[in-house]
C-alpha cells in the first residue's frame, strides 16, 4: 500500500508487532471473527485502524485499543493505519496529536498510512449532497434544545421535525449556504432521515453537520461546517478500505447508524465520490468496513473520562498531562511502566465482549514481572542515617564487586565504591525493636550487603535526641568469600557510601486516588475529594554513582526498596532525580 501525502515521512510500509519473538496464536472473538472473514473470503487482507479523537492525551485504556488494532492487523500480515478523527477543532490541539503518535511509537507500533478525518471533508460534503438528493437527508432549523424535546425517550419515540419534509432543492439549497458560511453556528443542522419512533435513539434523525465557525488546525478557516463523529467516523473508516472497525462497547448502540452510513453512501458502488481524495494522489481502497465491538479497559483507583483528565491538568490538581501520578501513556511513561508491561496487562485482561473492573494490582503486577527480569539492581537510600564504621581507617577505599542482575549472569558487574563511612536506610534501624525485628538494633549484628557483617556499638545522637549516627565495627572476618561469612546472622541491609554516593531528589510516587471508585458520587463527593494527599512525596536521598550515571528513563531496583526510573524531563547525572514506579511489594494489599 503507497503512502498518501497525509502520511509521507512519518509512516512505515506496514504494521510492525512489537519485540521479537512471535507470541502464541491468540484465540480472542475478535481473532476468530476474522479468521472466519479471510476463510470465506469476506476480505482479501486485513486492514484495521486507531482512531483517536486529538482533544486530550492518550490514557491507559487507549493501550488496549493500540495493541488490539495494531496486533490484529500484524498477526494476519495486514495493516493498521493511525487516524486523528478530527472533527471537533474547537478542543483539538497539535500538541495532542504530537503526543499521540509519541505514545504509539512509544508502545512498539507504527502505522501504515496517517491519516486525519480531515483529509475527507471534500469528499464527506459530496456524501452528504448525496443523502440529500437521495431523500435521507434533510436541513433542520430546530435549536439544540428544541431537538432534545424533539427525539423522545427511552420509553417514548420522538415527533419528526417540521423542517423534515423539505423538498430535496430547498435542502440541498439550505446545504449549500450552510457550506458558504451564510449562517451562524447553531442555526441549522444537516440531519438524517431515519426512523424517529426507532427504538435505538441514534437512529432518531440524528444530525450528520453542524455549523461552527471555527479554525481548523489541518484546513483553517476552508470549513464553516462540520461533520458530527458517527457519519465522519464510519465513512472514514469505509474510504480507507478498513475490513474491521474495533470500537469499545458504548458503541455497540451506535452501530446501526454507522451501517447505515456506510449503506447510504455507498463509496464502493459510486467512486465518484472519491475523486476528490484521488486528485489529491490518495489511492482507490475503499470497502464495506464491519463494527466489532469490546469491552473497554476498566482499573480501579482510577478516572479515564478525558474530561475529567483535563480538568486534573487545568486545575492544577496535578502538575500536567505527564505527571507520573496520570494514568496517561505519558505519565505512566514517565512513572517508569515499560512498554512491555503495559502490551502484558493487555494480554492479561484478555479481549471480551463482557464489562469487568480489573484491580490496580494486576496493572503493578505487570510492571514488577517486567522489571524484575530486565531492571539491573542498584543501591540507594531514601531516608539517610549515617553508619561509621570506626575499626576502619579514616582514609580508607576500596570497590566492591556487585552483579547488575542476580539472575542474569550476562548482566554483568559493577564496581561499587565502599569506605569508613556509610548512608543507610533509617529505618533500618531501632533502638528499642519491635518483636521479630531482624534488622540492627544497639549491640546487634547485621549484614552489610556484599561487605561483611557488622555490629552496632553506639547510637550518637544530637540534643534534641535525635538519632543523628551510629558507630559500629565491621567484622574483618566475614567479608565476602571469608570462612566467617557463612556464620548465621537473621538480617541483610543495603547501604550508599558516604564519599561517593551521589544525593539524589526521590519522588515517592503512589495511586492518585485514596479510593477504588472514585467516579462514584453516591455519597455527594466527586473524584476531586478522593485525591490521595500521600499520592506523591519528595525525599533527598543518595544513590551509588552507578545509579547516578543513568540515562533519563533508565529502570532501576533499588534494592528492598522498589523499582525506579531516572525522570526522562529532571535527571542528570550530576542532579539525579528518580521516580518510585512501584513497590517492590503490592503495599495497598497489605494495608488492606
Amino acid at each position: 500500500m503507497s503512502d498518501t501525502p497525509a502520511a509521507s515521512a512519518d509512516s512505515a510500509p506496514e504494521t510492525r508487532a512489537p519485540d521479537a519473538q512471535a507470541p502464541a496464536e491468540k484465540r480472542d472473538f475478535i481473532r476468530q471473527i476474522v479468521r472466519e472473514d479471510l476463510a470465506q473470503g469476506r476480505h482479501q487482507g486485513v486492514r484495521t485502524r486507531f482512531p483517536p479523537e486529538p482533544n486530550g492525551y492518550l490514557h491507559i485504556g487507549h493501550a488496549k485499543a493500540i495493541c488490539l488494532d495494531f496486533g490484529v492487523a500484524a498477526e494476519f500480515g495486514g495493516v493498521c493505519n493511525l487516524r486523528l478523527d478530527d472533527t471537533n477543532p474547537a478542543k483539538e490541539d497539535p500538541e495532542f496529536v504530537a503526543a499521540i503518535q509519541d505514545d504509539v511509537r512509544w508502545l512498539g507500533f507504527d502505522w501504515a498510512n496517517l491519516r486525519h478525518a480531515s483529509d475527507y471533508f471534500d469528499m464527506l460534503y459530496l456524501a452528504a449532497e448525496k443523502l440529500v438528493k437521495q431523500g435521507d437527508a434533510f436541513v433542520c432549523d430546530l435549536s439544540a434544545e428544541q431537538v432534545r424535546e424533539y427525539r423522545g425517550t427511552l420509553t417514548e419515540p420522538g415527533r419528526n421535525s417540521p423542517w423534515r419534509e423539505r423538498s430535496v432543492e430547498e435542502n440541498l439549497d439550505l446545504l449549500r449556504r450552510m457550506r458558504a458560511g451564510e449562517f451562524p453556528d447553531g442555526a441549522r443542522t444537516l440531519r438524517a432521515k431515519i426512523d424517529m419512533a426507532s427504538g435505538n435513539i441514534n437512529l432518531r434523525d440524528p444530525a450528520l453537520y453542524r455549523i461552527k465557525h471555527v479554525e481548523h488546525q489541518n484546513t483553517g478557516n476552508a470549513w464553516p461546517i462540520y461533520p458530527m463523529y458517527d457519519f465522519a467516523h464510519s465513512l472514514s473508516d469505509a474510504v480507507e478500505g478498513i475490513t474491521h472497525s474495533l470500537c469499545t462497547l458504548e458503541f455497540e448502540d451506535h452501530r446501526p447508524l454507522y451501517d447505515w452510513c456506510v449503506e447510504k453512501v455507498d463509496l464502493v458502488g459510486h467512486p465518484e465520490l472519491l475523486q476528490p481524495l484521488l486528485d489529491k494522489g490518495f489511492p482507490r481502497e475503499a470497502d464495506r468496513p464491519r463494527q466489532i465491538e469490546f469491552s473497554r479497559l476498566n482499573i480501579n483507583y482510577t478516572v479515564m473520562s478525558k474530561r475529567k483528565l483535563t480538568t486534573l491538568v487545568t486545575e492544577g490538581l496535578v502538575e500536567g498531562w505527564d505527571d507520573p501520578r496520570m494514568y496517561t501513556l505519558q505519565g505512566l511513561r514517565r512513572r517508569g511502566y515499560t512498554p512491555a508491561s503495559l502490551r502484558l496487562l493487555v494480554d492479561r485482561v484478555g479481549i471480551s465482549k463482557q464489562n469487568s473492573v480489573i484491580d490496580f494490582s494486576v496493572l503493578e503486577g505487570c510492571l514488577r514481572d517486567d522489571l524484575d527480569a530486565s531492571a539491573p539492581r542498584r543501591m540507594a537510600v531514601i531516608d539517610p542515617l549515617k553508619l561509621v564504621l570506626t575499626n576502619l581507617p579514616e582514609d580508607h577505599a576500596e570497590s566492591l564487586t556487585f552483579a547488575n542482575h542476580p539472575k542474569d549472569e550476562a548482566a554483568g558487574t559493577r564496581q561499587v565504591p565502599f569506605s569508613r563511612e556509610l548512608w543507610i536506610e533509617r529505618e533500618d534501624f531501632a533502638e528499642v525493636p519491635p518483636k521479630g525485628w531482624k534488622r540492627l538494633v544497639p549491640g546487634g549484628e547485621v549484614r552489610l550487603r556484599g561487605a561483611g557483617i557488622i555490629k552496632c556499638e553506639e547510637v550518637i545522637k544530637d540534643g534534641d535526641g535525635r538519632i543523628v549516627a551510629l558507630h559500629g565495627t565491621l567484622d574483618p572476618e566475614s567479608r565476602p568469600g571469608m570462612e566467617g561469612a557463612n556464620r548465621k546472622i537473621k538480617g541483610t541491609i543495603h547501604w550508599v557510601d558516604a564519599k561517593a554516593g551521589v544525593a539524589a531528589e526521590i519522588r515517592l510516587f503512589d495511586r492518585l486516588f485514596s479510593v477504588a471508585k472514585p467516579d462514584d458520587e453516591s455519597e455527594g463527593k466527586t473524584y476531586r475529594d478522593y485525591l490521595n494527599p500521600e499520592s506523591k512525596r519528595v525525599v533527598a536521598g543518595f544513590v551509588e554513582p552507578a545509579a547516578a550515571q543513568a540515562a533519563p528513563e533508565q529502570s532501576f531496583q533499588f534494592e528492598r526498596t522498589g523499582y525506579f526510573v531516572a525522570d526522562r524531563r529532571d535527571h542528570t547525572p550530576d542532579k539525579p532525580v528518580f521516580n518510585r514506579s512501584v513497590t517492590l511489594r503490592d503495599t495497598w494489599a497489605a494495608q488492606a
